[in-house]
């Protein structure tokens, strides 16, 4: 059958977000948050979501476009997920042109992509002109038959509140995601996000849960958070979690993780997965010792233009 690349079309979102289940089975992922995705992009970012169609079914996607935050100008994303009932019938390759077409006429000068560690999907990048950057490893904690690891005791000084509570006014959040985001090992320099382009990418994603996404107050300031989405059918994921660089060195991640993890379990997740860069040692840490265990792997990839 003869594969081709359109654009996404909303009575895509379900068969779309089942490709990207498929391939990155450590995010969570919901047609809510495709619709998303494609209709709350920032501008700056330039998103498409490309629709590999075969027989008339959708057979992948790939997420695309700029970086948008890239201290560095001409930075590109692609991300292609394939179906496994579709795989090795040319769709990813045909994602893959198509997207790089894409950015190079949004003048990106060099793609950066993820491909999970599966044996299969480093070596189709690497054929196709990329090579291996920095690696990610996935975590996973059985949130209903293991045991969870008490909330440490809150430090003099400091006060637990959930996202939920900073609503009226999430600009102190946002800052401290920012500081810490410039921080996160990785191989884009970040610049600083707009305020406006975190509301939409951060503040309002569907999949994040404010009621179980804690934050550390010290001073009344935002001293580390954590932040939770899930899929509100038991998967809870670890969106990002940071420490201000004047409150480091006191376990403020471990506590607002610790908190976070106990609401979730208390609100009927049943899985916990998180990511951490694979030179993050003091965060791979603190998921030890919470009894995460490897999931899998990825590999940021990336390609010259």
């Amino acid at each position: 059958m003869t594969t081709t690349v359109r654009g996404y079309r909303p009575a895509d979102a379900p068969a779309a977000a089942e490709a990207v289940r498929s391939a990155y089975p450590h995010l969570v992922t919901t047609p809510e948050t495709v619709a998303w995705q494609v209709g709350r992009a920032p501008a700056g970012q330039c998103f498409r979501l490309l629709v590999a169609e075969c027989g008339g079914e959708v057979a992948g996607v790939a997420h695309t476009g700029l970086v948008a935050d890239a201290a560095e100008p001409g930075q590109g994303f692609c991300n292609p997920a394939v179906h496994p009932a579709h795989r090795g019938r040319g769709a990813g390759t045909a994602l893959l042109a198509a997207a790089e077409e894409y950015l190079r006429g949004r003048g990106a000068v060099r793609v950066h992509a993820w491909t999970v560690d599966d044996g299969v999907s480093p070596g189709f990048a690497e054929r196709r002109g990329y090579r291996r950057g920095r690696r990610s490893r996935a975590l996973r904690l059985d949130l209903a038959g293991s045991p969870l690891a008490p909330v440490p005791p809150v430090p003099e000084g400091v006060r637990l509140c959930t996202a939920a509570d900073l609503a009226a006014d999430p600009r102190p959040l946002y800052a401290a995601d920012v500081e810490a985001s410039r921080d996160e090992p990785g191989d884009v320099a970040v610049g600083t996000v707009a305020y406006e382009d975190w509301l939409a990418t951060t503040w309002d994603h569907p999949a994040l849960d404010r009621a179980l996404s804690t934050v550390a107050l010290a001073d009344g300031a935002v001293a580390a958070f954590t932040l939770a989405h899930t899929d509100r059918r038991g998967r809870y994921l670890s969106g990002m979690t940071g420490t201000v660089r004047a409150h480091r060195g006191r376990g403020l991640a471990r506590l607002v993780k610790a908190d976070s993890l106990h609401r979730a379990r208390g609100a009927g997740c049943t899985e916990a997965l998180t990511g951490n860069d694979a030179g993050n040692a003091p965060m791979l840490a603190v998921n030890a010792r919470f009894g995460y265990r490897p999931y899998l792997a990825e590999w940021r990839c990336v390609r010259d233009l």
